[in-house]
């Protein structure tokens, strides 16, 4: 158990992270009641949150490097617990933007890339693969226990404990920190890029900005937003910033590159084509997983009207079977290679969406449902259980923290773009069949009909459809016609749910295309990414 001591801290910073998260997916509705704000704000706060982590993982990577990623890992738990704090007391929905999204999300920055170099520092061969199925494991963990835990604390006490109880962890984590170790390093520490993390996190902000705010401002043709941009909708013209910064950013580092400057990150490291095979589908599989546990408590919680903690026991098929997929498959991994395990995966996943599909009714099939969502959970530990392990070993030592900020760079971004695309598409969807569905119901008046395209001008949330009824009873619709708009907005909310996991859909099916260069056999000893300085 000695050997194995640093795994447990380090995996615990894992699950920790994935804890909060699940935590604020299954709390949407309490959240929007305590705050009194809309669900779009909660959808933008958790996406802020990936979208933090996202943009500052390989400054996160690159500090490793400098200060040393055991001391890195303790001072990213510090500014972490600091964020827990301020999240638990916050009395505003900025400033629990400002707790969970900033100051969580910069902690968990540099935790986590500093914790997936040091589990490769201290493990190595079989061990190594066996402590990333566990570190998947424990991310299962966080899922499995994030729904139900944090569904009973918001339903029958607060969510607000949650938080409270992740700065106990990691005041414990810290008091157990000598057991991490690491080896010294030799040579010149490197610099920090601060012209390139500059870049990086603006033009990786800018890009998921523009997807968040698609559904409210419109693809092309404007709906709602604070500004056009030649009569068009801004979000292609930030989307297309965003890709120009990037672009800068790109140019930047092979600048510095060519003056033998440190660079925020090798970009040469990406012609490592298990490692970049390995990045994109950690990106997809955040991307997915994270887009359908935004839509799916949507659906529990507003159409079919459960509490956090009912929402929670519905979620815990796909915790459970994602926490015992990780945790046992990365024998599976060594036996017949990544690719295969990873391809078994999407295959699953593939099939749980369209199971999902047929389940999303105005009244729930719990038997069918509770199938569909294990199923989605073996899938998702399956590719839980290997992608860690093909990233970190598809390098060399000296790149492993570099490495660890692309992985957690790849799984954020995902995560922010599940969160605000997958949204986006849903509240776009919804909109639409709302509109279409109006426009066509003979029960309506023009009046109401009229009434009803201004309330779409002035934008959509997704609320419940008793909250549409009073809102059309306050406007002073007759009877009948507050039952056919209501019956008009409960058919498009399950148009919008079912467009959200068909887009899921979509990007697991297209996930296949970037498998090929993974491992097919258990890697064989990792050889420095090309292209490196000596």
């Amino acid at each position: 158990m000695a050997h194995w001591r640093a795994l447990i801290v380090l995996g615990t910073a894992q699950f920790l992270m994935v804890l909060d998260t699940s935590v604020m997916n299954v709390s949407i509705s309490q959240l929007v009641e305590d705050f009194d704000t809309e669900v779009t704000a909660i959808q933008a706060v958790i996406t802020l949150y990936a979208l933090v982590m996202a943009a500052f993982m390989l400054v996160g990577g690159r500090l490793g490097d400098i200060l040393g990623r055991r001391r890195l890992f303790i001072l990213g738990l510090v500014v972490y617990g600091v964020g827990s704090a301020l999240t638990a007391a916050a009395p505003t929905v900025w400033v629990l933007a400002l707790g969970w999204s900033v100051i969580e999300g910069l902690g968990a920055a540099m935790v986590l890339p500093a914790m997936a170099a040091l589990v490769a520092e201290s493990y190595q061969g079989r061990e190594r693969a066996v402590a990333y199925g566990v570190v998947g494991g424990l991310a299962g963990a966080g899922i499995a226990v994030g729904p139900l835990l944090g569904g009973w604390v918001t339903t029958y006490l607060t969510w607000r404990l949650v938080f409270a109880g992740e700065v106990v962890v990691v005041l414990a984590m810290l008091a157990f920190r000598r057991v991490i170790t690491e080896a010294p390093r030799t040579g010149t520490r490197p610099r920090l890029d601060g012209v390139g993390a500059a870049l990086s996190a603006t033009g990786l902000a800018l890009g998921v900005l523009g997807v968040l705010q698609s559904g409210t401002w419109g693809w092309v043709e404007p709906r709602n937003p604070p500004f056009t941009v030649m009569g068009f909708a801004p979000t292609l013209f930030v989307i297309g910033l965003g890709a120009v910064v990037l672009a800068f950013f790109v140019r930047w580092e092979r600048r510095r590159e060519a003056r033998h400057t440190d660079p925020l990150v090798h970009l040469d490291l990406l012609h490592n084509l298990p490692l970049r095979s390995g990045l994109l589908c950690l990106l997809s599989q955040n991307l997915i997983l994270l887009g359908l546990f935004f839509t799916i408590p949507l659906y529990l919680q507003v159409v079919q009207g459960f509490d956090a903690f009912e929402t929670g026991l519905r979620l815990l098929p796909v915790s459970v079977t994602m926490l015992a997929a990780s945790t046992l498959a990365a024998r599976l991994g060594r036996a017949a290679g990544a690719r295969r395990v990873v391809r078994l995966a999407l295959l699953m996943l593939v099939a749980a969406i369209v199971w999902l599909l047929a389940t999303i009714d105005p009244v729930i099939d719990d038997a069918q449902f509770a199938c569909a969502m294990a199923l989605l959970g073996i899938g998702m530990g399956l590719l839980a259980s290997q992608l860690g392990n093909v990233v970190q070993s598809s390098v060399g030592e000296e790149e492993r923290s570099e490495a660890g900020g692309l992985q957690f760079t790849a799984q954020n971004l995902g995560s922010a773009l599940g969160t605000a695309l997958i949204g986006s598409l849903l509240v776009g969807a919804l909109a639409q069949a709302f509109t279409t569905q109006v426009e066509d119901d003979p029960k309506l008046s023009q009046e109401a009909k009229q009434q009803t395209s201004v309330a779409l001008e002035a934008g959509i949330s997704f609320v419940s459809t008793d909250q549409v009824r009073s809102a059309a009873e306050q406007a002073g619709l007759p009877p009948s016609e507050v039952d056919a708009l209501t019956d008009s907005y409960a058919s498009a909310q399950l148009d919008g749910l079912k467009a959200g996991i068909l887009a899921a859909g979509g990007i697991t099916l297209a996930s296949f295309l970037v498998t090929g260069n993974l491992p097919a056999r258990p890697a064989a000893r990792p050889e420095p990414a090309r292209g490196r300085a000596a």
